[in-house]
Parts: C-alpha cells; sequence; structure tokens
C-alpha cells in the first residue's frame, strides 16, 4: 500500500511540474501577441506602367515592412476592406471575401522557385488571388520587381502582400534554423493574419495543375470539427518514414505531409487543442513553445512533425485528402504508390528533394521548366494543352506527363501518372 501512495504522490508532483512549466511559457505566448500592435507601418510599393488591378477603388498591393515584433495586420488590412466584412468563424460566412489566400515562405535562393509557383496558381485559376508572401528582406524588392512585370491582364487577377520573416523574439534563432530556414513561420500564420478567415499554404517547391479553387473547393467538405487539411506523408507503410522512424508522435498510420496545407484559420485561432504535456486544452498561441521545447531534441521534419505531434491528439480536427493533391518523388520513387494520381491526373506537383533542379526525376523538372519558360504574354487565363506535350521526357513513364485528362472546366489537361 505504502508503493502506491508513493507512486501516486509522485505522479501529482509531476504533474503539478507539468502545468507550472506550460504556464510559464505562456508570458511568451502573450508577449509574440502583444508584439501585432506595435510599430509596424505599411507602405505600397512603387508600380510600374501597366494596367491596376480592380480588386477595388485602388491598388491592394503593398508590402509590410518590419519595426519590431510582429506585423500587426490591422493597419494595412483596411485597405482591403472595399468588399468585405470581418473574418467570420463559420466557412460559409467567410463568401463576401472573393479572393482565395495564398501564402508562401521564401528564405534563401527560393527566388525564382517561388515565382513559378504563384505563375502556375495564376494560369489555371480562373478565382481572383491574393498572395501572402513571407520573404527575408533582401528578397522584397525582387519580388516586387518581377510581379510589377506581369502582363497587365495578369494583374487584373491578383494582389499580393510582402511580409518580413518574424518569429517570437525570446526564441527567433531557434524557430527559423527548425528543419529549414524560415519554414516553420508557416506555424505562426494563423497568429499573423488575423483578418484572414481561411488560406491556402504551400512550399516554394509546388506547382498548381489544376485551379486554386478545385483545393479551395475542400473548405466545404470540412465537417464541424475540422480546422486543416493535408495529404498523408506516406501511402505505402512499409517504406513510410514516420512510422519506421519518428521517436514522436504522429498523426495515422504515416503521417500528414505539410506543403500543402489548407486552414480555416479562424477555427485554429479558437481551438483550445489537446496536448501531452499537460491536461489543459491550450490554444494554438500558447501550444507552440511548449511543444518546441518538448520535442526539439526528437523533430526530424522541424514544423511538419509539430504539426503531426499536435494533430495525432487532435485527430478530430483534421481533413486527409489524397495524395493527387501533393503528389511528391515519393509516390513513384519506389514504384508508383498514389492510385487517385493513377487514375484521375495529378493536380498538384510537389518537387520536394530538389527534383525541379536536377535530372533525378526528369518529369518533375520538364514540367517545372514549361511553366517557368512559358510567356504569360501569350495565353492569359490557362495553361495550353500543348505546352505539357511539348516539353513530355517522352522516354519516362514512371511519374510521366501521359496523355489528357479532364478534371475541370477550368482547364484541358493535367498531369497523370504511368504506372
Amino acid at each position: 500500500m505504502r508503493c502506491y501512495l508513493h507512486a501516486l504522490l509522485l505522479c501529482m508532483v509531476f504533474a503539478v511540474f507539468s502545468v507550472l512549466y506550460v504556464f510559464n511559457q505562456l508570458p511568451v505566448a502573450s508577449s509574440f501577441e502583444s508584439q501585432y500592435e506595435d510599430g509596424w507601418t505599411d507602405r505600397r510599393t512603387k508600380k510600374s506602367s501597366g494596367r491596376q488591378p480592380q480588386f477595388g477603388a485602388q491598388d491592394t498591393r503593398h508590402i509590410v515592412r518590419n519595426g519590431e515584433g510582429v506585423p500587426s495586420l490591422f493597419a494595412h488590412q483596411e485597405h482591403d476592406r472595399t468588399r468585405e466584412k470581418p473574418a467570420s468563424a463559420s466557412i460559409q460566412e467567410a463568401t463576401k471575401d472573393e479572393r482565395l489566400h495564398l501564402a508562401v515562405v521564401a528564405c534563401g535562393p527560393r527566388l525564382e522557385e517561388t515565382l513559378t509557383m504563384l505563375k502556375s496558381a495564376l494560369l489555371f485559376s480562373a478565382k481572383l488571388l491574393h498572395f501572402h508572401i513571407f520573404a527575408e528582406d533582401h528578397l522584397h524588392g525582387s519580388f516586387g520587381e518581377s510581379l510589377d512585370l506581369w502582363p497587365s491582364d495578369f494583374q487584373t487577377r491578383f494582389n499580393y502582400t510582402m511580409y518580413p520573416i518574424t518569429f517570437p523574439s525570446e526564441n527567433a534563432k531557434e524557430w527559423k534554423k527548425l528543419f529549414k530556414p524560415c519554414a516553420s513561420q508557416r506555424l505562426f500564420l494563423p497568429l499573423i493574419l488575423k483578418d484572414v478567415d481561411s488560406l491556402l499554404y504551400v512550399d516554394t517547391d509546388i506547382l498548381f495543375l489544376q485551379p486554386v479553387e478545385e483545393i479551395w473547393s475542400l473548405l466545404s467538405l470540412f465537417n464541424s470539427t475540422h480546422l486543416a487539411a493535408m495529404a498523408p506523408e506516406h501511402e505505402e507503410p512499409r517504406i513510410a518514414w514516420y512510422n519506421r522512424f519518428a521517436r514522436h508522435p504522429y498523426y495515422g498510420k504515416t503521417g500528414v505531409n505539410s506543403g500543402v496545407m489548407l486552414m480555416n484559420m479562424t477555427r485554429i485561432r479558437e481551438k483550445y487543442f489537446k496536448n501531452d504535456m499537460t491536461s489543459v486544452p491550450l490554444k494554438w498561441v500558447e501550444l507552440l513553445m511548449p511543444l518546441l521545447q518538448k520535442y526539439k531534441l526528437n523533430i526530424t521534419w522541424g514544423d511538419q512533425d509539430l504539426l503531426n505531434i499536435i494533430f495525432h491528439h487532435n485527430p478530430e480536427s483534421l481533413y486527409v485528402f489524397p495524395c493527387q493533391w501533393n503528389y511528391r518523388p515519393d509516390h513513384c520513387i519506389y514504384g508508383s504508390n498514389c492510385l487517385e494520381a493513377e487514375q484521375e491526373g495529378v493536380f498538384i506537383l510537389h518537387g520536394n528533394r530538389g527534383v525541379y533542379h536536377d535530372d533525378k526525376q526528369p518529369a518533375f523538372r520538364a514540367v517545372y521548366e514549361a511553366i517557368q519558360k512559358f510567356p504569360l504574354s501569350l495565353l492569359p487565363h490557362s495553361l495550353p494543352s500543348q505546352s505539357f506535350e511539348d516539353s513530355r521526357p517522352e522516354a519516362h513513364t514512371v511519374a510521366g506527363i501521359s496523355g489528357e485528362h479532364s478534371h475541370s472546366q477550368h482547364t484541358k489537361n493535367s498531369v497523370s501518372v504511368s504506372p
């Protein structure tokens, strides 16, 4: 009996210290949120000649410049409110803002790759797009100059906002170096873009082969508990990474890949998340720092691992979409293992492992170069069927480009997978 009492007492002590540790991190979270209100101004980019976007009575493309802390969007969002009301907790109530919000984080030599991704989004999409581009300061000018040189017909179909890379000041270096430079910025998007209800985040090495509105429509499939959507990290458990090597909890049988992440950010901001650090559910802003401190020695893929841990404990909050919406070399490097892509085609291509820039996956590189080199002035509304056919590497069948596939009214073909 005495042994049981000792064990019970020890458990209670550990529980108390766990709660104290988590609440010790809350001032960091509070200071992070308070930084939103400090010292930020916005400045419009200087425009090149050509017609300006017709989203409202004024040009809404601009750069948010760094003062100190984390950007407050309340100041610059006012310029974008000519046609919208404040964000709603309901997906259905967010229809007043007709734009589709797309976010990307670019650090290092990712300028051209990011521009090609944005170009692919415009080539296939008919809806108005708003690009939220988070980049190192020295890249801001290059992004602005490149986007402003796009044809005027394209400039009527999108606007963009530039943001600096910003992390909580007390742990900024730790967050920035997590996995790849700046990759963990995506974890803070719900806290930075406080007026954006729903958002599609993509890595820089993404190419859209279907309209953005197609994946955006998956928001309508969310039930009352869903707040984000991602694709599985692997389809085949025998070659999957998480179930064989992970030293931390992960979602489902093989984990999820965060390179394409659709979010209802209002729900993310409002939810209290279950966790393995305390019995007290925590909001997103309260959860991130304690999670990093607990698992930083056990994670390999940085912020993606943290997302897997979060959704392991909150599986009801994640909607899982098929692999064709995040098709990677992993789906064909050991044989074809994305059935949906074989049957219906690839909708979003994810060229991780640097395959757009080497010869390991010629088909991936061919698609990237076809979009990169395609002159926007030739066809401003959609990518012609022939462009992929002309660049097809005929000798390649695994993850190759084959035939024409009609999936959407907006496009005439997609990339399909030859088994």
